[in-house]
């Protein structure tokens, strides 16, 4: 314990954000109502104004026109299109474990309203009258509510993965267990991220990690978690490049293909709102959280009191949710051994050295060096640890190619020796296409000519003159 309370205690001159969660829970029941249904309000009108939004932008960069007929300036066609499947025929498989089938979608849907409880969406000092009470613009916060946000995201993979095999079907089964996957891949680098920000902020609370940015945005003094997160958020969503449990191309549509209706729109709303969750986290814990951007904080006292808080919040978040859908409009789809080797081979070690490296330099400012002594041991670390691993790659290389030269060519790539095409793996490659026998080339001659002329025998069993 004393180890992890040297590598959470602030550097010299710094105060850490104190724990103080006593406005929390004081709340009459009726405006702990109140203040969940905002919450609820909120991620629906989001969802539907993402919907939209999307199909603008992708509209724009593809030069489509996009939805413009429902509504000014087709505003509500997300709200028609929710209507339309709520109107659509509700059918249920045949071979399908019936009880399952219809708890997966709603598995899939509640845990992403679950974590915008504990988001902040104002300081906890700054209190609001809501119908004459005083209340924080936060509906409850908890000392390790990060690990609740964690445990929440879990949870809700459980309904794609009991989509998929309760659906008695063969591709949806394949689009649930590629869900599992993808999420163990994601989740250890998500949560070394999160551990660098508990490192700096000394706290698992969302509202102390907010206030322990009250001089320096996190993403600013740990660029490497944010990027981490970015990249984790998309796959923990399966939104392209990374909607592999989806994938139309090769899995028809994945772990809902047998889903129609309601149940089919569960899992399309759960997705946008796991968006706007992830969004949302992703600001608390690097952007800043509700305070005002670094322009408008430094001319204007009253940026972040009373509701203005909640307008830096909501801009933020619709800031990552564009760059969720530029995403999607500018990358194509990676393959599965792709997508596995990013999570498993580039960001857990990059994230586990990482926030290495911010405990190193959390403990040696806790010791009382100086920062730029602190510069010098850890870039020292940093070149000593690369040099080593260039000379060891080089040995292995020069190895393997003594092995490789001794052992005399490899087999060729043999695509049908499972008795069906596949493609080849990463190192392997297809054996060339035989070329055709080139056809004999074909006098071509003008009808009426000359050569035309035939005793009969014509070899295009055509009459002479004709063609």
């Amino acid at each position: 314990m004393t180890g992890l309370a040297a590598l959470t205690t602030a550097p010299e001159g710094a105060v850490l954000a104190a724990e103080d969660l006593s406005m929390f829970g004081t709340d009459p029941w009726w405006l702990v109502v109140v203040k969940a249904v905002f919450c609820f309000a909120f991620l629906m009108v989001t969802v539907l104004f993402s919907i939209v939004w999307e199909r603008k932008v992708v509209a724009w960069m593809q030069l489509r026109i996009g939805p413009n007929r429902n509504g000014p300036w087709g505003m509500l066609q997300s709200l028609a299109d929710g209507i339309k499947l709520m109107l659509k025929e509700d059918l249920i498989v045949k071979r399908a474990d019936k009880a399952v089938y219809i708890l997966a979608p709603i598995v899939a849907a509640i845990p992403a309203f679950m974590a915008i409880a504990v988001i902040p969406f104002g300081p906890p000092d700054n209190q609001v009258s809501i119908f004459g009470h005083r209340t924080t613009m936060q509906l409850t916060d908890l000392p390790i509510a990060m690990l609740y946000i964690l445990a929440v995201a879990s949870v809700g993979i459980y309904g794609l993965v009991l989509a998929g095999w309760s659906s008695g079907s063969t591709y949806p089964l394949l689009g649930g267990l590629r869900s599992c996957a993808q999420m163990i891949s994601y989740e250890i680098a998500m949560g070394a991220a999160f551990a660098s920000v508990f490192l700096y902020s000394g706290s698992m609370s969302t509202s102390a990690i907010v206030e322990a940015q009250a001089d320096r945005w996190f993403v600013v003094l740990l660029p490497v978690s944010f990027i981490i997160y970015i990249i984790t958020m998309v796959g923990e969503t399966n939104r392209a490049p990374f909607d592999m449990p989806e994938s139309e191309g090769d899995l028809v549509g994945g772990f809902n293909t047998e889903y129609s209706s309601i149940k089919f729109a569960m899992f399309m709303l759960a997705e946008y709102v796991n968006m706007v969750t992830v969004s949302a986290v992703s600001v608390t814990l690097f952007l800043g959280g509700w305070r005002a951007p670094y322009p408008v904080s430094t001319f204007w006292e009253g940026a972040n009191q009373g509701w203005w808080p909640m307008l830096w919040f909501v801009l933020k978040v619709q800031l990552l949710l564009f760059f969720f859908i530029w995403l999607r409009g500018t990358l194509p789809r990676v393959r599965y051994d792709q997508l596995m080797k990013l999570g498993w081979k580039v960001l857990i070690p990059v994230s586990v050295v990482w926030l290495m490296l911010v405990a190193t330099v959390r403990a040696l400012r806790n010791e009382g060096y100086d920062f730029s002594r602190i510069v010098l041991y850890v870039g020292a670390a940093v070149i000593a640890v690369l040099l080593i691993s260039f000379v060891v790659d080089m040995f292995r290389d020069r190895k393997n190619r003594t092995e490789a030269e001794a052992a005399g060519p490899e087999p060729a790539f043999d695509p049908m020796a499972g008795g069906f095409p596949v493609p080849p793996l990463p190192g392997q490659t297809l054996p060339p296409v035989p070329r055709r026998t080139p056809r004999r080339e074909r006098e071509l001659v003008v009808s009426g000519g000359p050569d035309t002329q035939s005793d009969g025998n014509a070899s295009d069993g055509k009459e002479a003159g004709g063609v």
